[in-house]
């Protein structure tokens, strides 16, 4: 959520003026994040966040927006788009398609906890299901396509070792997509960024998710892995702290289940999610973007996920014979 584009107060107020929100009493830039550039909006009628979309075109949109007003509806703690007085949920400003959400109270966590681990698994649960009658079809951006696209392009930054694990673990994911197990995955709208700065807390008390504009129609188990691979893991060595993944996982089947299919694709959806945050941070880092506030994320931090992930350490499930099936030799 980093400032790429600079938005005066006169534009702002000018833009305000289609959206029954008040007037403006004052804003200021997000600086942390690598996609939109972001502010926080203050008006006499309450607090919102303001996005400017860098990259995606103005005919995406509808996909994000109307999936965060689907999950409100459904009673998900999440961002609701508001509507300008024409009723669109988004327009231009600054040269930019914009879009104004409610802002969520609390702030992200940087130390979770057994109570912050239950109540994210719980959350996720309750999104896949009210996700399932969500109609919109957009792919994953960071899906398997542009994994293929990324991969070449950072490979020349790379040490011999670290390009035979990229070789290795896309190898490993194209032949698994080719498989019908993975065509037979349950997936709907997914948030596919169910990061630990993507969830509010107060204390332990939830305030709810945000940053919807990674989110794609991908399969729940690969989300589920995302979330795990972050929340539930020692930051230094990348392996699984066992109860907070536990508690994690229980709490995400209390809500839904995982069917048999989802247990023996698991092993290898958690290395898909560290392979698809390894590729991005590496090419956010090799190959940037300038912006007014940005700091690119260290990429070594998945790499070490991944190669945890395919030593085949504890998951948190029991070992399946697809695992074995898709090894890199």
């Amino acid at each position: 959520m980093a400032v790429f584009t600079p938005v005066s107060r006169h534009q702002l107020e000018s833009w305000l003026a289609h959206y029954p929100v008040g007037a403006l009493a004052s804003f200021e830039g997000i600086a942390s994040g690598i996609e939109n550039s972001n502010f926080f909006v203050d008006t006499d009628a309450g607090r919102w966040v303001l996005t400017l979309f860098e990259r995606l075109p103005a005919d995406k949109l509808p996909f994000y927006l109307e999936l965060m007003r689907h999950l409100a509806s459904h009673g998900i703690a999440c961002p609701d788009p508001v509507t300008d007085r024409a009723g669109g949920l988004h327009s231009m400003l600054a040269g930019r398609p914009a879009a104004l959400v409610t802002r969520l109270r609390g702030s992200g966590v940087t130390r979770p906890v057994v109570a912050h681990c239950l109540a994210v698994g719980r959350l996720l649960g309750q999104m896949h299901l009210a996700a399932r009658d969500y109609q919109g079809t957009e792919a994953n951006a960071r899906g398997l396509p542009w994994w293929e696209k990324a991969a070449p392009e950072v490979m020349p930054f790379l040490t011999p070792p670290q390009a035979e694990l990229l070789q290795c673990e896309l190898a490993l994911q194209q032949a698994f997509a080719r498989t019908d197990a993975s065509r037979d995955l349950p997936r709907s709208a997914v948030h596919a960024d169910l990061f630990r700065d993507n969830v509010l807390f107060e204390g332990e008390t939830l305030g709810g998710v945000i940053d919807f504009y990674f989110a794609g129609v991908d399969t729940w188990v690969f989300d589920l892995a995302v979330t795990c691979n972050d929340w539930c893991i020692d930051d230094a060595s990348g392996a699984f702290d066992p109860a907070r993944l536990n508690a994690l996982l229980q709490a995400y089947e209390a809500e839904r289940p995982l069917l048999e299919i989802e247990r023996a694709a698991w092993p290898l959806m958690l290395r898909a999610a560290a392979l698809r945050f390894w590729l991005s941070r590496l090419h956010d880092f090799h190959l940037p973007r300038p912006a007014e506030k940005l700091t690119p994320k260290d990429p070594t931090h998945f790499e070490r996920i991944l190669r945890d992930r395919a030593s085949g350490a504890d998951s948190g499930q029991a070992a399946s014979p697809m695992q074995g099936a898709y090894e890199c030799r």
